[in-house]
């Protein structure tokens, strides 16, 4: 049985982050899949979005422009 791997404290408020900005992204009009996919494909974009201070909301609208 592979080892489970623990996740440091900034990944793991990195990931929340996205969660939150799923749902605006979601509230924006897109679909939960549209929204993990875009995530998951933009995902340094939205890495820079968090290291920059954005909030998920701020940054959720800067994807749908």
């Amino acid at each position: 049985m592979a080892k489970k791997e623990e996740l440091d404290e900034e990944t793991l408020a990195f990931i929340h982050w996205c969660i939150e900005v799923e749902k605006f992204l979601v509230a924006g009009g897109a679909t939960v899949k549209q929204a993990q996919d875009h995530i998951e494909e933009q995902v340094e974009w939205f890495t820079d979005q968090f290291y920059d201070g954005l909030t998920p909301e701020e940054a959720a609208k800067e994807a749908l422009a």
